[in-house]
């Protein structure tokens, strides 16, 4: 790594008021509280603000399509005493999204692009000593062709979204300029299980008008805190002027190497001091004796050995927070991805907090690590030295995290591409030259700045890699590959690999993403594609798994993704978010991320009954329900009321039991050696309806899954045809489900947060009917116009672009809603009563006499009549 002056930097604006002691040496300080913020272009309605914040913390997940996309503007006054005259002095934001323009006292000091990296400006020029000085940044998170990422399934949170430092530093000092880096660099010449060696590159500046005599001492400690190297060197800086210091380390015996089930570390300290002796900067790392490479027939080999990686995907933000996520949080995520037993993370699609490198470095686990260069390429100049520059920025400020093994640069960056239906042929064939040479590019660069680190590349389910090879750049490949949810069936995943083995047999290549949404709300005892419940989630995971870890040759796989995150336009049947995470939005794991566990981390004890307690569970003419039980114990006992009911052996850490549940509570324990865990749940179990007891009966029409409603604590139950004794339908057909398609419609249904009800529906149904006993009810039936074409129409399926797109946007459906022959509703005519998918409820008290049950009717007058669900509430 070698230093360079240039600065580079985003649009923001900032105020703020800090005092400092007034000993000459470094001093750093966080800058966070009492910020002044406006999305005002006239900069008045000032509110005050702490750092880390986001201005779409809210818009993105409301009922209005889009979200605020333009400029923000923060300020602050800072204190700084004349004594700090002699300081030279930075100001260091660590991300904010993604163009910032920085202003001290009026005067213009910086702009950086990009989001994901930190930048730094040397503001000494610009400071009134002895006063206050007002700091103004303006953001701006709009869509801008030549910043990446350009078209991408994740929100771009505009703001300031990581800590902003002050930084003041004596005038020599290692250097701020070198694109933010800590200005010193840390390689491994040699690494071997006998002997090791460091080589560190330290970068200093002398700000003085005239030279100076400084002491470098750079050190190494072991975990005992003893010092097994240390080198002082006396240097002379020229004044205005910089040095770069080379210090090998060689021949360290027997080091204690690094993995993630041994996360042994070194610490590594830099202090400069003058020729007094008093300490001016210094600087420190984590360190680590490891070794990586891949072989296309073999995998990845970690210290010498074969070793398969199976982690995840992570993206930053979090319920309730956006992007402006407290580092606690953020720090709990690693915590619990390594706890899942993951020995890999892959940071997508953008550099993280350097906290959470660091944090990996010290539990054991690996990082592939990339900027945002996603889904599609702007053929200018500006683009590519936006590319080029966030690469620089990106490695080296994560140069030194011995963590990361893996530097990348592009995801799926023929996407767009694809699916480009405005551009002629020759333009799609210039688009694959130009992304091409812009990878290129990137991988030359990546290989000469981190020679000892793999570079790879994400690519999606797609021939035009392999046509372009463009695949074939990178040292590893990440194929991004949905078999079973967007492509094909699940097995399939297992005739890609084949095939591109055999057909590439020198690439090296693993599964950087793969998995299902799914939505804890949702449950199936038949589980299909796209259906987004937690069944198939997991049989998909599982396959996966199996199909990963029967082939050497595929170094491992990222499950897409850790967690639940924003993308605002999305429509699952949860809105604005991609639902594909191993545990939800706020982090409650889902059921899969205990099977995981279960088989991946065999030090902590697991057991876990894959039931939800605050769900109620209904058995509808069902004797029993098979109910998933994850451990990485070999047996278990399955225990109902007290009663041993079945023992169980796990394989790859799953059993099933056939539980017979009783109609009301039940108590369900699992007893795996000292472990056990109960679950208490409350069970609505009937074979005929006309005598059973209950508050609430709810659903779910047009639907093979059930749909827990927090609301009314409700579960609705999966559609079926009508039996006596019973409910059902008379006719009708499922709307849009085909043996692919299992969601209905995709998107989010405005004023409700039932989409789970509302998104499938029976259409051309005439007759409903469910035999309740004799008494009064409140009867609440669900509608959606599923045919109105929304303000934002959603690309699900990766084969076909905006299936609903072309649909009329006042579809002509009317027709009368009857309850016992009684009209509840005439003419209804959901398309041209509201302006878009609306979740519309027609509720109505029904007395229900002479054991008729309760009969549904409806008479289309035009179209074809639509009902999603019907709530039954007993009132007497």
């Amino acid at each position: 790594m070698k230093p360079h002056k240039t600065y580079h930097i985003r649009n923001l604006l900032i105020l703020f008021c800090v005092a400092f002691s007034y000993q000459l040496t470094a001093q750093k300080t966080i800058i966070n509280s009492g910020w002044q913020f406006t999305l005002d272009t006239t900069k008045t309605n000032w509110q005050t603000v702490n750092i880390p914040h986001t201005w779409n913390k809210d818009d993105a997940f409301d009922d209005e399509s889009g979200y605020f996309r333009g400029s923000g503007f923060y300020q602050k006054h800072v204190y700084v005493p004349s004594e700090k005259e002699d300081l030279v002095h930075y100001l260091k934001f660590k991300g904010v999204n993604q163009e910032t323009n920085v202003y001290v006292n009026g005067s213009f000091a910086g702009n950086h692009k990009g989001g994901y990296t930190a930048f730094n400006f040397n503001i000494t020029e610009f400071i009134k000593f002895g006063s206050y000085n007002l700091i103004e940044v303006k953001v701006d998170n709009s869509l801008n062709l030549n910043i990446p990422p350009l078209d991408i399934d994740f929100t771009i949170y505009g703001g300031i979204y990581r800590d902003v430092e002050w930084i003041a530093l004596p005038k020599q000092h290692l250097t701020l300029n070198d694109f933010a880096s800590e200005g010193f660099y840390v390689d491994y010449p040699n690494v071997s299980k006998e002997k090791a060696s460091v080589e560190v590159s330290v970068l200093l500046d002398n700000f003085d008008v005239k030279s100076a005599t400084n002491q470098l001492e750079v050190s190494i400690s072991d975990a005992d805190g003893k010092i097994i190297r240390m080198e002082t060197k006396k240097i002379k800086i020229n004044a205005n002027s910089s040095e770069n210091l080379n210090i090998l380390f060689s021949d360290i015996h027997n080091p204690k190497l690094w993995s993630p089930e041994h996360p042994n570390l070194y610490h590594l300290q830099i202090l400069l001091k003058d020729k007094h002796g008093t300490i001016l900067d210094e600087k420190s790392s984590n360190i680590a004796f490891r070794w990586v490479s891949v072989d296309p027939n073999k995998g990845l080999f970690l210290n010498g050995e074969s070793y398969k990686i199976i982690g995840v995907n992570r993206h930053q933000d979090y319920n309730g927070y956006g992007s402006a996520v407290p580092m606690q949080l953020q720090e709990k995520d690693i915590h619990l991805i390594k706890n899942m037993g993951a020995n890999v993370i892959r940071f997508a699609h953008y550099p993280q907090a350097q906290e959470l490198y660091k944090l990996c470095d010290e539990l054991g686990l690996l990082v592939w690590s990339e900027i945002p260069v996603v889904n599609k390429v702007t053929n200018t100049p500006e683009f590519f030295e936006t590319s080029m520059t966030m690469q620089e920025e990106h490695l080296k400020q994560y140069y030194n995290f011995p963590s990361v093994v893996m530097f990348g640069y592009m995801n799926e960056i023929f996407l767009r591409l694809v699916f480009d239906r405005k551009s002629t042929d020759l333009e799609k064939e210039d688009a694959k030259v130009y992304s091409y040479e812009l990878a290129k590019q990137l991988e030359d660069f990546t290989r000469k700045m981190a020679p000892n680190r793999l570079t790879v590349m994400a690519l999606h389910f797609n021939e035009v890699y392999n046509d372009t090879k463009i695949a074939d750049l990178s040292m590893l490949i990440g194929w991004n590959l949905y078999f079973g949810w967007y492509n094909d069936t699940i097995p399939d995943l297992g005739i890609f690999l084949d095939d591109q083995h055999k057909r590439f047999p020198n690439r090296s290549i693993m599964v950087s993403e793969y998995g299902p949404g799914a939505d804890v709300n949702i449950s199936s005892t038949t589980p299909k594609k796209y259906d987004y419940t937690q069944e198939y989630q997991l049989i998909l995971h599982k396959s996966y798994y199996d199909q990963v870890m029967a082939r050497d040759f595929v170094v491992g796989m990222t499950a897409w993704n850790f967690a639940d995150f924003g993308s605002e336009f999305r429509g699952e049947t949860i809105p604005h978010l991609n639902q594909k995470g191993l545990v939800q939005y706020n982090r409650e794991p889902k059921d899969v991320y205990f099977w995981y566990k279960a088989v991946l981390n065999t030090k902590e004890p697991l057991l876990h009954i894959a039931l939800n307690p605050e769900h109620p569970l209904n058995l509808i003419n069902e004797d029993k329900r098979t109910v998933s039980i994850f451990s990485n114990e070999k047996k278990a006992e399955v225990y109902l009321n007290g009663e041993l009911i079945d023992a169980v052996t796990f394989s790859d850490g799953l059993a099933t039991a056939d539980i017979p549940f009783i109609n009301g509570e039940n108590e369900l324990k699992v007893v795996a050696n000292s472990q056990e865990e109960i679950k208490t749940l409350q069970v609505f179990k009937s074979d005929n309806l006309k005598t059973a007891h209950f508050k609430r009966f709810g659903i779910n029409l047009g639907s093979h899954f059930s749909f827990y409603d927090q609301e009314n604590n409700v579960t609705f139950v999966p559609d079926r045809q009508y039996s006596e004794n019973l409910y059902g339908h008379f006719d009708g057909t499922p709307y849009n489900i085909t043996k692919d398609k299992n969601q209905g419609i995709p998107n989010n249904i405005k004023n409700t947060e039932k989409e789970g009800v509302f998104q499938t529906m029976l259409e051309g149904c005439t007759g409903y009917k469910v035999d309740v006993p004799d008494g009064q009810y409140q009867i609440t039936l669900f509608f959606v116009e599923p045919q109105i074409k929304s303000n934002i129409e959603m690309v699900f399926n990766l084969t076909a672009e905006k299936e609903l797109a072309n649909s009329d946007t006042k579809k002509q459906r009317k027709f009368d809603v009857f309850l016992n022959d009684i009209l509840v509703e005439s003419r209804f005519d959901l398309a041209n009563t509201f302006p878009d998918k609306y979740g519309v409820t027609l509720t109505s008290m029904v007395n229900i006499r002479n054991n008729e049950g309760l009969s549904i009717n409806l008479k289309p007058i035009e179209g074809k009549t639509v009902l999603s669900g019907v709530l039954i509430e007993k009132k007497d």
